[in-house]
């Protein structure tokens, strides 16, 4: 396999695993698959990163995905033991 492929395929990975997150999080049904409204929402999000709040929104939003991830981790656990 030629190298720009082998890049293309990793991209693509990447970025299905980050619109995999999207959904996972719940945006979609929330939104009603409006994409306007997810795009604004992250829009949202990188001015927010942009700001003088940026260490303090990347903080918080990390130790809640590091909370939920952890929680889904357990879920999975307790359902393999049952």
């Amino acid at each position: 396999m030629r190298s720009w492929q082998v890049e293309r395929r990793k991209r693509t990975r990447h970025l299905i695993e980050l619109g995999g997150l999207v959904v996972k999080a719940g945006i979609v049904e929330l939104t009603n698959d409006d994409r306007a409204a997810i795009y604004g929402a992250l829009l949202w999000i990188a001015a927010k990163l942009q700001s003088h709040e940026r260490e303090n929104a990347r903080n918080l939003w990390s130790a809640k995905g590091r909370q939920a991830f952890d929680g889904e981790r357990r879920e999975e656990q307790m359902d393999r033991r049952t």
